[in-house]
């Protein structure tokens, strides 16, 4: 067993997995990663090594320690990452030596940063999984001082996954339940205008602001609390447009203008702050395509993994690697064939 301690922490680091689906019903919405492909980018790099959690951390990270050899994997955002100093590339496999100080700091791209380790954590499930769900009260955002054990499991370093993330373009959405009480007007006025994701963005969900006229929908901004949905856009009170994120609450009062499909929410989750985000309507069919897509684009992530190519001096682990096979001769020119 090895023990891994949190020196310190940012504001939102906690223990993320898939989450659990199904339980809304019940009060409690999915939670789980705010970004499930940097999961899938974990299991590719880690292979059967990766377990399925992995330390999610918002804008910043933080710095651990571990009493054991780890093999660990940096996904999702990019964020600024050293290992007793030397800097480390993000998308890749490292070796983590018992007793190095692991610092990761800011986002440098994206919103969400992922810590994978090769190992089973030694977490407690808790209705079906493993991951922190603040708003239910499951677990707690990490602190200085935590100790968080795993059990490791092999897994090897010095692999890459080359960089497909690129800047969204768009965010797709489909009609939610009261699109039409906006009228044809509220569709376009959704798709004309350009959003800004603001600082008023979290887990359970994020905030837009715009410029211009908002929208009214004929029944007024407020409804009888209802269930609601991950993705959906709320129109709050002030005409805020509010999207529901995985900490969301499973029943709201807000007229939903749409809701934004599933196959762009990881996307989404990783616009930093003071993105720009223009929404287009689209088809379920063209929504449930999406999704499939993504699934297997997830499932290919494994046969795009390589060794990366590194100078020596920059391989914590120089001694691991069998850089000389067999024995040569100075002086048989034999020897070197």
């Amino acid at each position: 067993m090895t023990r891994i301690k949190v020196l310190s922490a940012g504001p939102s680091v906690t223990l993320q997995d898939r989450g659990r689906n199904g339980l809304s019903a019940f009060g409690l919405s999915a939670g789980g990663a705010m970004d499930p492909m940097a999961l899938a980018e974990a299991r590719a790099l880690l292979g059967a090594g990766f377990d399925g959690c992995a330390i999610e951390m918002g804008q910043m990270g933080g710095r651990y320690t571990a009493d054991g050899d780890l093999i660990i994997a940096l996904t999702g955002a990019r964020m600024k990452a050293q290992l007793d100093g030397e800097s480390l590339a993000w998308g890749q496999t490292h070796a983590w030596p018992a007793g190095a100080e692991l610092e990761i700091g800011a986002a440098t791209e994206g919103a969400y940063g992922y810590l994978a380790v090769a190992g089973t954590w030694q977490v407690p499930e808790r209705f079906g999984a493993k991951s922190t769900h603040i708003q239910a009260g499951i677990g707690a955002p990490m602190t200085g001082g935590d100790v968080l054990e795993l059990d490791p499991t092999p897994a090897e370093a010095g692999l890459g996954l080359p960089n497909w993330r690129t800047t969204a373009t768009e965010v797709r959405v489909i009609p939610s339940v009261q699109s039409g009480w906006f009228g044809e007007e509220g569709r376009a006025w959704l798709e004309r205008t350009v959003f800004v994701k603001t600082a008023r963005a979290s887990r359970m969900g994020a905030a837009l602001s715009f410029d211009g006229q908002g929208v009214q929908s004929d029944h007024g901004l407020s409804v009888t609390s209802e269930i609601v949905s991950l993705g959906d856009i709320q129109i709050t009170g002030d005409g805020t447009p509010y999207v529901l994120m995985r900490e969301a609450q499973t029943t709201g009062g807000y007229s939903r203008i749409a809701t934004v499909i599933s196959a762009d929410l990881p996307a989404f989750a990783q616009l930093a702050v003071g993105a720009q985000i223009p929404f287009k309507f689209v088809t379920l069919e063209q929504a449930l395509a999406a999704r499939v897509a993504q699934a297997d684009f997830a499932k290919a992530l494994r046969g795009r993994v390589a060794p990366v190519v590194r100078a020596p001096e920059m391989i914590h682990d120089l001694l691991s690697y069998t850089l000389v096979s067999g024995v040569v001769s100075a002086t048989d020119p034999e020897g070197w064939e």
